[in-house]
């Protein structure tokens, strides 16, 4: 996987507008070459940052749907699920519309907070009286999110510089990015990935069942509390940069999972490959499914992710 992705890579560099042949391309970040090659080293250099950005992105929602579907044990569950990125995208238009925080580098401080908040009230509201459990969890998830999404409606609907800005950013996509968003987000992502790498055992005994696992010696309610710090980190960071990518949380565990079973420790280390393995190339098919023109890769997963979906249901059906 990491020969695919970097095959993978090397296509994000070298397809485009003007696509460069894949010796080109390597010559290029090599150093490599005559006088000539000038335009490949400059078209290459303009596309790393966006590369780069794809491999963050993507490690971060494929890690982060890893963890939300062990802290929550159901199979469909995704970043979104605790309403991290309604979290973060109501925050984001909320700094728009009434603190006039419309740049790409406020934007990733704006949509943390935001992240955080709803996933705080979204534990509050599944804990009620009692223990918090994976269903109660689901629900409160499932509510907060529908409460920030009119709430994203009324604000962009009222607003219409707000919305001309919004409507771009919430589709998800990879180009026209500023670099230094790829620095910006960087310690989240390591944070992150740290985080849920080092839950990978808690995770392991978590899915044996609330009972078995303290019997294990495993703490059922801090390993919730730090997966959800986890995936709140990663998926603010990764909404902030280039708004919400669905799917890839969904449909790269699953995938990673028919290969390397239920452990933890595999599922994550594969995860974090096959993620931006998966999102750089359905961003190089945006580039070149409706060329000259370019399709956000927002909608390229829809369509990956949609018959992935089904068929994971079609399993549980089975099961």
């Amino acid at each position: 996987m990491v020969v695919v992705l970097g095959l993978v890579v090397l296509l994000s560099l070298a397809v485009g507008t003007k696509s460069l042949p894949l010796a080109d391309v390597w010559n290029a970040l090599l150093g490599q070459g005559g006088a000539g090659d000038g335009y490949a080293a400059t078209v290459v250099a303009s596309r790393i940052p966006r590369t780069v950005l794809g491999l963050l992105v993507g490690a971060s929602l494929a890690a982060a749907g890893a963890v939300m579907q062990g802290i929550t044990r159901n199979p469909l569950a995704d970043p979104g699920l605790f309403g991290v990125n309604t979290g973060a995208a109501a925050a984001i238009v909320t700094g728009s519309a009434f603190l006039g925080l419309g740049s790409a580098a406020t934007s990733v401080w704006v949509a943390l907070p935001g992240a955080f908040v709803a996933v705080v009230v979204v534990y509050l509201i599944g804990s009620g009286r009692g223990r918090a459990t994976p269903v109660r969890l689901v629900l409160a998830g499932v509510v907060v999110s529908a409460v920030l999404a009119a709430y994203i409606q009324a604000v962009t609907l009222s607003l219409p510089k707000v919305f001309d800005s919004y409507r771009f950013w919430v589709i998800g996509s990879l180009a026209g990015r500023d670099p230094q968003l790829a620095v910006d987000i960087l310690p989240f992502v390591v944070v992150g990935l740290l985080l849920a790498l080092a839950l990978a055992g808690s995770l392991n005994a978590l899915a044996l069942g609330d009972e078995t696992a303290r019997a294990l010696g495993a703490h059922v309610g801090r390993t919730r509390i730090l997966g959800a710090v986890a995936t709140t980190l990663l998926c603010a960071a990764s909404t902030a940069a280039v708004g919400p990518i669905a799917f890839v949380g969904l449909a790269v565990p699953h995938i990673v999972r028919s290969v390397t079973g239920s452990d933890h420790r595999w599922l994550l280390a594969y995860c974090i490959v096959v993620g931006p393995a998966l999102l750089l190339a359905a961003d190089v098919i945006g580039r070149v499914i409706v060329s000259p023109a370019e399709l956000m890769v927002g909608i390229v997963m829809a369509f990956v992710g949609g018959p992935i979906l089904l068929l994971v249901v079609r399993r549980m059906r089975a099961a």
